[in-house]
């Protein structure tokens, strides 16, 4: 009974795998999940930009790792307004990000947007607010390219970001998360005219001339601290105080190296990899089935369950592959085969050396299992280390390489030592045949 259990969960992780791994996959929009599911490809396999960033300071100043970090996720958020949905930024060491931006086909435009300085201001909306993500004309530094359309109104700026001093999310009396905010002497003196005379009128922030809150001025604010309430989330109001204590980059920085990669060069890489990965497969499971003979046979189900598997979980997390990635991938169908080959060698010792079928299988299992254990941990910690050097010293081909890796490796135990071994004692439960040279090849 122990075996069906675990053949009615073999199967059930196959099918949702292999829903998984549709082309047209819908995704999954149900209780609360909302996830869109596809295969991610990486800037080797698509074409497009790669840019290394570095802070643009003195030399042997320090660099603030706060505002680092803080500019890291500027420089995201900028990207993701590009419309790259592969977009990759990472902070690499202390001082550098690594930006790599798939199916870019205007490479100086998409670098110029990443560095630009960012304009925050406070905008006198009246009593007709926009809503966040509206773009907006206002009259602070407005260039001949920011003209308003027809019928188009010009916005009043109030003050610009450059006045805040502090700002920190908090909690009111209700729960909401609010964002307080403290203006330098000459920001409380401009904020305490304006608000006094526009009680009731709404106050848009603008981050480079878009719409990002619109709060209502409730009172006038003559200290120079104000909130800034709303319907916030712990991260929106997170994301907010940052767009507000740093409407421009903390720290400057400048383009150190850029790269780029012609989608016809990623569009032939991948048809060979795609090829390349075919062959392989044929190969091994030609092999396993000819020299293994029955358990060669069974184990390639469980390589083609493992690929099935993999692929779907590259697909559900998403993992972005790279030609290194790809190259992990295959690697690490090795490691199936591996445990396969030392298990069924040890079955084949037993056998000649007389023991029952049955016995023999066990014993084979167990006596295979420290190799296989110790060569899979080994594999495991060099990947941990590869990841942390690729996050590290912004080495993205390395960090993907690690990651398919360790997953493969991963799923590769659980098909060897799971699913091969039910399959075989499923199969010789059927077995009357005692010619053991035939069907095991000793």
């Amino acid at each position: 009974m122990r075996i069906y259990r675990w053949l009615i969960i073999i199967l059930i992780v196959v099918a949702f795998a292999i829903w998984i791994d549709l082309p047209n996959n819908p995704g999954i929009h149900i209780f609360g999940i909302d996830r869109n599911i596809d295969t991610r490809l990486g800037l080797d396999l698509v074409g497009g930009v790669q840019a290394l960033l570095e802070a643009d300071l003195p030399e042997g100043t320090q660099v603030d790792a706060e505002k680092m970090q803080t500019a890291t996720r500027i420089v995201e958020n900028r990207v993701n307004g590009l419309g790259v949905t592969e977009a990759l930024v990472q902070q690499a060491g202390e001082n550098r990000i690594v930006v790599e931006l798939p199916g870019i086909e205007d490479p100086t435009e998409a670098i110029a947007t990443i560095q630009e300085t960012g304009l925050l201001e406070f905008v006198d909306m009246g009593s007709n607010p926009l809503p966040p993500g509206t773009v907006v004309v206002t009259d602070f530094a407005t260039s001949e390219s920011d003209q308003p359309a027809e019928g188009q109104q010009v916005l009043q700026t109030v003050m610009t970001g450059d006045k805040i001093e502090n700002v920190q999310v908090s909690r009111d009396n209700s729960g909401q998360y609010v964002i307080q905010f403290k203006l330098d002497s000459e920001g409380a003196q401009i904020f305490s005219d304006y608000t006094t005379a526009h009680v009731g009128d709404y106050l848009g922030i603008v981050l480079d001339k878009t719409v990002i809150s619109a709060p209502v001025v409730n009172e006038p604010i003559t200290e120079g601290e104000g909130v800034i309430s709303g319907s916030f989330t712990v991260e929106s109001a997170n994301n907010l105080a940052i767009q507000l204590r740093y409407g421009s980059l903390p720290i400057p920085l400048k383009v150190v190296e850029t790269r780029t990669i012609g989608p016809s060069l990623g569009q032939d890489s991948l048809d060979k990899s795609l090829v390349a990965l075919l062959i392989g497969f044929i190969v091994v499971i030609l092999f396993m089935a000819i020299y293994y003979r029955l358990p060669g046979i069974l184990a390639d189900v469980s390589i083609i369950i493992y690929a099935t598997v993999t692929f779907a979980i590259f697909r559900y997390m998403p993992v972005t592959l790279t030609l290194p990635g790809i190259a992990g991938f295959m690697l690490s169908t090795g490691s199936a085969l591996d445990a396969n080959i030392l298990i069924f060698e040890r079955l084949k010792e037993e056998l000649r050396a007389g023991r029952k079928l049955n016995q023999a299988v066990d014993i084979a299992w167990k006596r295979a299992w420290p190799s296989i254990r110790d060569s899979n941990i080994a594999t495991l910690i060099t990947c941990a280390i590869l990841f942390w050097f690729g996050s590290s010293f912004g080495a993205t081909i390395v960090k993907g390489f690690s990651l398919t890796l360790a997953i493969g490796v991963t799923i590769s135990l659980f098909t060897a030592l799971v699913v091969t071994r039910v399959f075989l004692n499923l199969v010789l439960g059927y077995l009357r045949d005692k010619n053991y040279s035939r069907w095991f090849g000793i």
